[in-house]
């Protein structure tokens, strides 16, 4: 059985206008704080969503953030046991490494993104190395 997708992200320049947005529309509530880098998004712009608090309890966790200057995007995270051993095979199947690995900030995972050999953007995450 391969990885399964862990953590999702929405990122966009007005991210509490963003979680205004998804609040409404999906019934979403966030935990707003420090995203795992400020590669990701703006210190405290982070809203997290539960993932066991949503719908029937086994939706994946996740989060809105962004600020101004960052590229909007969506991205999800799909869960790895090595994110350096991870960066370089999709490197080796002609992806490119554009973070990582990036602790985050409470040193409890580690993560890393990289662009698909037709340059989306796709995200793992693991444990600190």
């Amino acid at each position: 059985m391969g990885h399964q997708v862990v953590h999702f992200e929405i990122i966009g320049t007005d991210p509490a206008a963003l979680r205004g947005y998804y609040g409404e529309l999906f019934g979403w509530e966030f935990g707003v704080g420090d995203a795992a880098t400020e590669a990701v998004s703006a210190p405290g712009e982070y809203g997290f969503v539960d993932g066991s608090a949503t719908g029937d309890g086994t939706g994946i966790n996740g989060g809105v953030g962004g600020g101004a200057g960052y590229q909007r995007r969506v991205l999800f995270y799909v869960g790895v046991p090595d994110v350096e051993a991870a960066l370089r095979r999709a490197e080796s199947l002609g992806g490119t490494r554009v973070l990582g690995p990036a602790p985050d900030s409470g040193g409890a995972f580690s993560v890393g993104h990289f662009t698909d050999p037709e340059g989306n953007l796709v995200g793992v995450a693991g444990p600190p190395r």
